[in-house]
Protein backbone atom coordinates (compact mmCIF):
# COMPACT_ATOMS: atom_id res chain seq x y z
CA UNK A 1 0.00 0.00 0.00
CA UNK A 2 1.32 3.71 -0.80
CA UNK A 3 0.67 5.08 2.22
CA UNK A 4 3.01 2.46 3.88
CA UNK A 5 5.46 1.94 1.09
CA UNK A 6 6.07 5.49 -0.43
CA UNK A 7 8.14 7.98 1.08
CA UNK A 8 5.18 10.36 0.43
CA UNK A 9 2.39 7.83 1.62
CA UNK A 10 4.70 7.73 5.02
CA UNK A 11 5.08 11.50 5.02
CA UNK A 12 1.08 11.43 4.74
CA UNK A 13 0.66 9.34 7.78
CA UNK A 14 3.37 11.22 9.46
CA UNK A 15 0.91 14.64 9.08
CA UNK A 16 -2.50 12.87 9.91
CA UNK A 17 -1.21 11.68 13.20
CA UNK A 18 0.87 14.48 14.04
CA UNK A 19 -2.44 16.49 13.60
CA UNK A 20 -4.42 14.12 15.34
CA UNK A 21 -1.83 14.17 18.25
CA UNK A 22 -2.36 18.39 18.43
CA UNK A 23 -5.93 17.77 18.71
CA UNK A 24 -4.73 15.85 21.94
CA UNK A 25 -3.01 18.32 23.30
CA UNK A 26 -5.00 21.04 22.69
CA UNK A 27 -7.70 18.57 24.74
CA UNK A 28 -4.98 17.62 27.72
CA UNK A 29 -4.73 21.82 27.69
CA UNK A 30 -7.40 22.58 28.63
CA UNK A 31 -7.91 19.83 30.91
CA UNK A 32 -4.92 21.06 32.78
CA UNK A 33 -5.59 24.65 32.74
CA UNK A 34 -9.05 23.36 34.99
CA UNK A 35 -6.24 22.74 37.64
CA UNK A 36 -5.28 25.85 38.00
CA UNK A 37 -8.97 26.83 39.61
CA UNK A 38 -10.27 24.06 41.24
CA UNK A 39 -8.70 20.59 42.19
CA UNK A 40 -12.26 19.03 42.56
CA UNK A 41 -13.12 19.91 38.97
CA UNK A 42 -9.32 18.65 37.71
CA UNK A 43 -10.24 15.29 40.15
CA UNK A 44 -13.94 15.02 38.41
CA UNK A 45 -12.22 14.89 35.00
CA UNK A 46 -9.50 12.38 36.31
CA UNK A 47 -12.38 9.74 37.60
CA UNK A 48 -14.25 10.25 34.35
CA UNK A 49 -10.93 9.34 32.34
CA UNK A 50 -9.97 6.95 34.42
CA UNK A 51 -9.40 3.28 33.79
CA UNK A 52 -13.35 3.06 32.46
CA UNK A 53 -13.48 1.18 29.09
CA UNK A 54 -13.53 4.08 27.05
CA UNK A 55 -10.72 5.55 28.39
CA UNK A 56 -8.31 2.81 28.10
CA UNK A 57 -9.71 1.78 24.54
CA UNK A 58 -8.76 5.79 23.87
CA UNK A 59 -5.54 5.51 25.51
CA UNK A 60 -4.49 2.47 23.73
CA UNK A 61 -5.70 4.16 20.39
CA UNK A 62 -4.02 7.58 21.51
CA UNK A 63 -0.92 5.21 22.18
CA UNK A 64 -0.98 3.76 18.84
CA UNK A 65 -1.36 7.13 16.92
CA UNK A 66 1.81 8.42 18.84
CA UNK A 67 4.15 5.31 18.29
CA UNK A 68 2.73 5.19 14.46
CA UNK A 69 4.39 9.00 14.67
CA UNK A 70 7.77 8.13 16.40
CA UNK A 71 8.14 5.31 14.32
CA UNK A 72 7.47 7.44 10.95
CA UNK A 73 9.89 10.03 12.27
CA UNK A 74 12.65 7.92 12.20
CA UNK A 75 12.47 5.74 9.03
CA UNK A 76 11.85 9.48 7.21
CA UNK A 77 15.02 10.77 8.72
CA UNK A 78 17.37 7.63 7.99
CA UNK A 79 15.99 7.77 4.35
CA UNK A 80 16.57 11.37 4.66
CA UNK A 81 19.78 11.08 5.81
CA UNK A 82 20.56 8.11 3.51
CA UNK A 83 19.58 10.23 0.01
CA UNK A 84 21.22 13.52 1.13
CA UNK A 85 24.37 12.17 3.01
CA UNK A 86 25.95 14.94 5.21
CA UNK A 87 25.40 18.14 2.36
CA UNK A 88 21.61 17.74 2.33
CA UNK A 89 20.95 21.25 3.90
CA UNK A 90 23.61 22.46 1.20
CA UNK A 91 20.72 23.12 -1.51
CA UNK A 92 18.55 24.80 0.63
CA UNK A 93 21.14 27.20 2.31
CA UNK A 94 22.35 28.09 -1.35
CA UNK A 95 19.02 28.59 -2.67
CA UNK A 96 17.32 30.10 0.22
CA UNK A 97 19.90 31.04 2.38
CA UNK A 98 18.83 31.64 5.61
CA UNK A 99 15.26 30.16 5.64
CA UNK A 100 15.72 26.81 6.76
CA UNK A 101 13.95 26.79 10.08
CA UNK A 102 16.42 25.70 13.13
CA UNK A 103 13.88 23.38 13.88
CA UNK A 104 13.18 21.96 10.39
CA UNK A 105 16.93 21.11 10.68
CA UNK A 106 16.61 19.26 14.16
CA UNK A 107 13.67 17.45 13.76
CA UNK A 108 15.32 14.25 14.94
CA UNK A 109 16.99 16.03 18.33
CA UNK A 110 13.39 17.55 19.36
CA UNK A 111 11.75 14.67 18.75
CA UNK A 112 14.35 12.18 21.03
CA UNK A 113 14.04 15.46 23.73
CA UNK A 114 10.14 15.11 23.27
CA UNK A 115 9.86 11.17 23.44
CA UNK A 116 12.30 11.11 26.65
CA UNK A 117 10.21 13.93 28.13
CA UNK A 118 7.02 11.62 27.39
CA UNK A 119 8.37 9.21 29.21
CA UNK A 120 8.90 11.10 32.33
CA UNK A 121 5.57 12.39 32.05
CA UNK A 122 4.12 8.50 31.50
CA UNK A 123 5.49 7.77 34.87
CA UNK A 124 4.63 10.95 36.61
CA UNK A 125 0.56 10.79 35.75
CA UNK A 126 -0.17 7.73 33.51
CA UNK A 127 1.55 5.39 35.65
CA UNK A 128 0.97 6.33 38.68
CA UNK A 129 -3.12 6.93 37.62
CA UNK A 130 -4.91 4.78 35.58
CA UNK A 131 -2.07 1.99 35.70
CA UNK A 132 -2.68 2.21 39.49
CA UNK A 133 -6.48 1.83 38.95
CA UNK A 134 -5.88 -0.78 36.57
CA UNK A 135 -3.72 -2.98 39.32
CA UNK A 136 -4.78 -1.65 42.40
CA UNK A 137 -2.77 -3.99 44.41
CA UNK A 138 0.11 -1.35 43.79
CA UNK A 139 0.16 1.29 47.00
CA UNK A 140 0.20 4.63 45.40
CA UNK A 141 0.82 7.90 47.13
CA UNK A 142 -1.59 10.28 46.34
CA UNK A 143 -3.82 7.73 45.37
CA UNK A 144 -4.88 7.16 41.58
CA UNK A 145 -7.79 9.23 41.65
CA UNK A 146 -6.17 12.30 42.93
CA UNK A 147 -4.95 13.96 39.96
CA UNK A 148 -4.98 17.34 41.51
CA UNK A 149 -2.54 15.79 44.34
CA UNK A 150 -0.39 14.58 41.81
CA UNK A 151 0.14 17.76 39.56
CA UNK A 152 1.51 19.72 43.38
CA UNK A 153 3.95 16.86 44.01
CA UNK A 154 5.11 16.75 40.74
CA UNK A 155 6.20 20.13 40.14
CA UNK A 156 6.66 21.40 43.46
CA UNK A 157 9.89 19.11 42.51
CA UNK A 158 12.07 21.88 41.24
CA UNK A 159 13.92 19.37 38.54
CA UNK A 160 10.57 18.03 37.17
CA UNK A 161 9.81 21.56 37.05
CA UNK A 162 13.33 22.47 34.66
CA UNK A 163 12.63 19.24 32.60
CA UNK A 164 9.03 19.74 31.95
CA UNK A 165 9.99 23.20 30.57
CA UNK A 166 12.88 22.26 28.26
CA UNK A 167 10.38 19.25 27.17
CA UNK A 168 7.60 21.76 26.61
CA UNK A 169 9.86 24.46 24.30
CA UNK A 170 11.08 21.24 22.66
CA UNK A 171 7.23 20.52 21.98
CA UNK A 172 6.88 24.15 20.99
CA UNK A 173 9.66 24.49 18.29
CA UNK A 174 8.64 20.67 16.76
CA UNK A 175 4.97 22.13 16.64
CA UNK A 176 5.87 25.23 14.80
CA UNK A 177 7.60 23.32 12.11
CA UNK A 178 5.03 20.65 11.87
CA UNK A 179 2.35 22.23 11.49
CA UNK A 180 2.33 23.67 8.58
CA UNK A 181 4.64 20.97 7.32
CA UNK A 182 0.98 18.78 7.40
CA UNK A 183 -0.78 20.70 6.00
CA UNK A 184 1.44 21.26 3.05
CA UNK A 185 2.27 17.65 2.61
CA UNK A 186 -1.76 16.94 2.91
CA UNK A 187 -2.10 19.55 -0.08
CA UNK A 188 -3.96 22.26 1.58
CA UNK A 189 -1.67 24.90 1.23
CA UNK A 190 -0.25 26.40 -1.99
CA UNK A 191 1.85 30.02 -2.32
CA UNK A 192 -0.38 31.44 -0.06
CA UNK A 193 -1.82 29.77 1.99
CA UNK A 194 1.83 28.26 3.05
CA UNK A 195 2.84 31.64 4.71
CA UNK A 196 -0.66 31.85 6.35
CA UNK A 197 -0.19 28.29 7.93
CA UNK A 198 2.99 28.66 9.61
CA UNK A 199 1.60 32.24 11.07
CA UNK A 200 -1.55 30.31 12.44
CA UNK A 201 0.47 27.26 13.09
CA UNK A 202 3.11 29.61 15.53
CA UNK A 203 0.35 31.40 17.27
CA UNK A 204 -1.83 28.12 18.32
CA UNK A 205 1.04 26.26 19.03
CA UNK A 206 2.93 29.52 21.29
CA UNK A 207 -1.21 30.02 22.59
CA UNK A 208 -0.90 26.26 23.55
CA UNK A 209 2.25 25.60 24.67
CA UNK A 210 1.84 28.82 27.35
CA UNK A 211 -0.98 27.21 28.45
CA UNK A 212 0.83 23.88 29.36
CA UNK A 213 3.53 26.50 31.02
CA UNK A 214 1.60 28.94 32.55
CA UNK A 215 0.40 25.48 34.40
CA UNK A 216 3.70 24.24 35.52
CA UNK A 217 4.88 27.43 36.81
CA UNK A 218 1.70 28.29 38.48
CA UNK A 219 1.67 24.80 40.82
CA UNK A 220 5.82 25.65 41.25
CA UNK A 221 5.44 28.84 42.17
CA UNK A 222 2.34 27.78 44.03
CA UNK A 223 0.23 30.47 42.52
CA UNK A 224 -2.56 28.52 41.06
CA UNK A 225 -5.59 30.02 42.54
CA UNK A 226 -6.61 26.35 43.36
CA UNK A 227 -3.86 26.37 45.90
CA UNK A 228 -4.97 29.71 46.89
CA UNK A 229 -8.40 29.01 48.79
CA UNK A 230 -8.85 32.74 49.03
CA UNK A 231 -5.88 33.64 49.91
CA UNK A 232 -3.59 35.98 48.37
CA UNK A 233 -1.13 34.54 46.33
CA UNK A 234 2.69 35.54 47.86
Amino acid sequence: MWLFNSSIGRKVVMSVTGLALILFLTFHCCMNIVALFSGEAYNMICELLGANWYAVVATMGLAVLALIHIVYAFILTAQNRKARGDNRYDIATTVNAGKVEWASKNMLVLGIIILLGLILHLYNFWYNMMFAELFPSIHYDPAPADGFGKIVNTFGNPLFVVLYVIWLVAIWFHLTHGFWSAFQTLGASGKVWLNRWKIIGFIYTTLLMLGFLVVVLAFAFGCAPSLCCGATCA
